[in-house]
């Protein structure tokens, strides 16, 4: 490596050596501004620190008849950063991230449900009271889960993750269950009334599994005979039975049927 340029810090002296020898007849405006605020001559960026994982728990700590909350600080046991990734963007963490990555690693197709992104206000969430996990005016969907199990957890004394999780894991399944039963009854009194809602998603799939199935038949079908055509221009045109001489004990008991036989006179 070679060595550091120094060349910006020093361009105001440069600016009134050339004044003085008369390389230039005019100092630049700028001269004066940097000599008071002159540029930082400090060569090295100190690393912005990390943010560090920060956990609320309500623990009863030994010695102690109630619960205190306590915080707990994640240690980092990662590995140190390249020098290329130093002065990236101090990364963000917070504890709902890893609940929310295990719930929809365990639940993959709640990320097909269409989800409601517009606020009002941009603040829906101070309205919420995660002491229950259905809230008014918020669908019903994941991040409920994570946001009821997050409130158990700094709320519940010495409960642990697990716990939390399967408590508000069983209320979720119970409100999704009992969506399950109003839309069903919903759409057969609706039927009953005359309402005609069309096929189904699973007939409209088997149609075009269907459509799929006669496409390929009448592929596989083309693809056999020109197989059949390649295999026979390989091997030769099929012999064709000719005519040929009987053999002679098949002649000899033909002329016995067709010749009668004379009698004296």
């Amino acid at each position: 490596m070679g060595k550091i340029n120094l060349t910006a810090l020093r361009v105001r002296q440069t600016a009134l050596s050339q004044f003085a020898s008369g390389k230039i007849k005019q100092l630049p405006q700028w001269v004066d501004v940097v000599g008071a605020i002159p540029p930082s001559e400090t060569l090295i960026r100190t690393p912005a620190p990390q943010h560090q994982l920060v956990r609320q728990r309500l623990k009863t700590l030994p010695g102690s008849s109630k619960p205190r909350v306590v915080f707990e600080v994640q240690e980092n046991t990662r590995k140190p950063k390249k020098a290329s990734r130093l002065f990236k963007p101090v990364e963000l963490k917070y504890e709902e991230d890893q609940l929310r990555k295990e719930f929809f690693r365990d639940h993959p197709w709640e990320l097909a449900r269409p989800r409601v992104l517009l606020e009002s206000t941009g603040k829906d969430f101070e309205n919420y009271d995660w002491s229950r996990i259905q809230q008014p005016g918020k669908r019903l969907d994941g991040e409920s889960v994570v946001q009821r199990q997050l409130w158990l957890l700094n709320n519940v004394p010495d409960i642990t993750k697990t716990a939390a999780y399967d408590i508000a894991r069983r209320e979720f399944y119970k409100l999704r269950l009992q969506e399950d039963i109003e839309r069903r009854v919903a759409a057969e009194e609706a039927e009953a009334t005359g309402a005609n809602f069309g096929p189904s998603y699973l007939e409209i799939g088997m149609d075009l599994e269907n459509q799929q199935y006669e496409k390929w038949k009448a592929w596989a079908k083309t693809e056999a005979q020109i197989f059949d055509q390649r295999a026979a221009a390989l091997s030769g045109a099929p012999e064709i039975a000719s005519e040929a001489e009987p053999e002679p004990d098949s002649f000899a008991a033909e002329a016995e049927v067709v010749a009668p036989v004379e009698q004296p006179a």
